[in-house]
Parts: structure tokens; C-alpha cells; sequence
């Protein structure tokens, strides 16, 4: 077993409190995301023999260990998942992702959009209330909620809505012509007059991104609000935005995204039409003793709290992270090892096989074979 430090993300949506006091520190800006994982864009590290290498360079010098005949033989010679804290101050990028054909397309054909030949469907786990935007609304209430609006330039999008075309309202939405102020002016406007949280959300985003016209997202998708202890899994064309919360998020080791707007990224509409899928919708996963086991080969979370002591067969590699409290972490073929909030450990498929004992809360993620 190894003790992992753990790269952060300063991306500007971040919290400044979140992810800093749950691992006991000052954050000096922003931090997103800590990534537990091999994922080459962010590397969780380790020491071995008093040199610290990244766990994507241990897991090839070492797969078979590392990994275990079952995960190579189903993902090849890669760790599969990847996990991440995620605390969200301010929304997300409006985005979607790819299922796996058309991100190996995308990457052998060299898209920039795709950095990887991967799909990317994620789970949430909410460690505190999180909300936010995934799969559309039906045409007839997201027509009916724009209609609302009487902003006369909406028009078009309306009637793609009203013919059922989910897609085509998106494109009209988000192919306005510029100058585009002028028409988030007047959707904040009458925005205003609504008393209701998405029309709300609305004219939050809109202060935002004034001149973007993905701020009617609110109106288009479905709202989710988790309560700790919930989940929703994301899989592939769910057009999905995340509001705000902290939360725990395990997906397939990928970073393809496509982005339609809220965001000063790289934004590629005519590919995100082309990857969202009208009839994708959000999942919740109820825990099976205490398992989320989603629609995905690649991963699934174990949640283990207090007075409960799970032991688990080997052969698999898994990443331990402790959330509250103490871990105490065993394998057959490696020393103990106890884990405070914001510290994890990666278990090779070698150590054999593994119990874990908590007073408090962890979080333990393997792929599914």
C-alpha cells in the first residue's frame, strides 16, 4: 500500500474553504478539484524506497501488480477510474461527454476536443446539499418556461420546442447572432419578474456571463438537488452544468469534454449538438450494501462509515480516501496503514486481500470485474 499526495485544481469556480479545511490547510485561491488517481493530466504521487514517483509511472513500471490480470485484460495497462473531491462555488462549464466510439473517433481522427480515446460517464456522491443541471426538461415545459419570458428574439427556440426538437432549440439558443448583450439584457430583465429559483439562476448566471446565451440553461434542463448522502451518475450525452456543493466524484479515467458555454474554455457547438443526446438523463444509484455499483465497467464507490468493517477480496487496485475521522487500512501482504480526513492510500491488486475499519467516513473506489 502507498500513502498518495494528491495534485489541487485552482480553476476559478472553486471553493476557497472546501477542500482546505476538510484536509486542514489555508488555501491561498480557488481550488476546484484534488484528483486521486493515474490520470496524466494529474498524477496522484507516491514513495517508494525514498524516491516519490507518480502513481501513473508506478502502474507502468508494474502492471500486473499494480493492476491485476482481470483489469488489464478488460482496460489494458491503465488504472480505469478516477477520483476527485470537487467543491463548486460558482457553475461549471454547460458540457457534455462523449460515450467510448465516439471518443476513440474523435482522438484517432486528432479533434482537439478529445485528449484522450476514452468516455468519461461520472458519479457524483454529495458530502454537502449540491445542485445542478443535467438532461433536458420535455419540450412542451421548457417551451412553455421560455415562452414565459416574452422576449420576442426567443421566438425561434420556442418553436423548435413547441415541434419537440430539443436539439435543434439548443442550436437556434446557442448559435444567436451576435450582438448577443442585447438579448441576455432583456432575458435578465424579464427574468426578474419571476419569482421562481430557475429563472433565478437565470440572472445569476447571466451577471456572470453577460453575453453568452447558454445562461437559459436553467430553462432547457432538469435541477437536481442532492442532499448529502445522494448520488447521481452522469453517463454518456447528458448535458449537464453543476451549481454548487462539495462532493466526492468517481468516473472513467478521461478528460474529454465538451463545452457549450458559462465558460472561458475552449467551446465546440457544433460537436457538443452532435454528442448530446436529446433523451439522456441523469441516474441516481442507491447503495447496495453500502456499494453505488453504476452502469459502467470502470468503477464503482464503496462507502464505509462507523462501527462498519469491510473486508474485501484482492486482485484489484483501489484507492482509499478518508472524508472524516480515522481509517485504519489492511491488506494480507502489506502493514497497516491510518488515514486522517483528506488522506488516501492506493491498494495494488498484489497486496492481496483488504479490510477497513472507520470511525468516521471513507470512501473506497474499484473497478467493476
Amino acid at each position: 500500500m502507498d500513502l498518495l499526495t494528491n495534485p489541487i485544481k485552482d480553476y476559478p469556480w472553486g471553493s476557497r474553504t472546501a477542500i482546505a479545511a476538510l484536509t486542514g490547510r489555508q488555501a491561498t485561491g480557488p481550488e476546484a478539484e484534488m484528483w486521486f488517481g493515474a490520470h496524466p493530466s494529474g498524477s496522484s504521487t507516491l514513495v517508494r524506497d525514498g524516491t516519490e514517483l507518480t502513481l501513473a509511472d508506478a502502474v507502468a513500471a508494474d502492471p500486473a501488480g499494480m493492476l491485476g490480470d482481470q483489469v488489464i485484460e478488460r482496460f489494458g495497462e491503465r488504472l480505469p477510474y478516477l477520483m476527485k473531491l470537487i467543491a463548486v462555488e460558482r457553475p461549471l462549464s454547460l458540457q457534455v461527454h462523449p460515450d467510448a466510439g465516439q471518443a476513440a473517433a474523435g482522438y484517432a481522427r486528432g479533434d482537439a476536443n478529445y485528449s484522450d480515446p476514452w468516455h468519461k460517464p461520472e458519479l457524483i456522491y454529495a458530502l454537502t446539499p449540491f445542485t445542478g443541471l443535467a438532461g433536458f426538461r420535455s419540450p412542451e415545459q421548457a417551451a412553455t418556461m421560455i415562452d414565459r419570458l416574452h422576449v420576442p428574439e426567443l421566438r425561434p427556440v420556442v418553436a423548435r420546442l413547441e415541434d419537440g426538437d430539443l436539439i435543434g432549440a439548443l442550436r437556434v439558443l446557442l448559435e444567436t447572432p451576435q450582438p448577443r448583450r442585447r438579448l441576455v439584457e432583456a432575458v435578465v430583465w424579464a427574468a426578474s419578474s419571476v419569482h421562481h429559483p430557475d429563472y433565478a439562476l437565470v440572472v445569476r448566471l447571466a451577471r456572470q456571463y453577460p453575453e453568452d446565451p447558454a445562461v437559459l440553461a436553467p430553462l432547457l434542463l432538469r435541477r437536481h438537488e442532492l442532499a448529502p448522502g445522494e448520488t447521481l451518475f452522469l453517463g454518456a450525452g447528458v448535458l449537464h452544468c453543476y451549481l454548487s456543493g462539495f462532493g466526492v466524484e468517481v468516473m472513467a479515467c478521461s478528460d474529454n469534454v465538451l463545452r457549450a458555454g458559462l465558460t472561458g474554455k475552449r467551446i465546440d457547438v457544433p460537436e457538443l449538438l452532435r454528442v448530446t443526446r436529446a433523451d439522456a438523463q441523469p441516474l441516481p444509484v442507491t447503495a447496495v450494501d453500502g456499494a453505488f455499483i453504476p452502469p459502467c465497467p470502470e468503477f464503482l464507490l464503496r462507502l464505509v462509515t462507523s462501527g462498519r468493517r469491510r473486508e474485501l477480496a484482492g486482485g484489484v487496485p483501489r484507492i482509499v480516501l478518508c472524508t472524516e475521522g480515522v481509517a485504519e487500512v489492511g491488506a494480507a501482504h502489506a502493514a497497516e496503514l491510518k488515514l486522517g480526513p483528506g488522506e488516501s492510500v492506493f491498494i495494488p491488486a498484489s497486496d492481496g486481500d483488504v479490510t477497513i475499519a472507520v470511525d468516521g467516513t471513507a470512501f473506497c473506489v474499484e473497478p467493476q470485474v
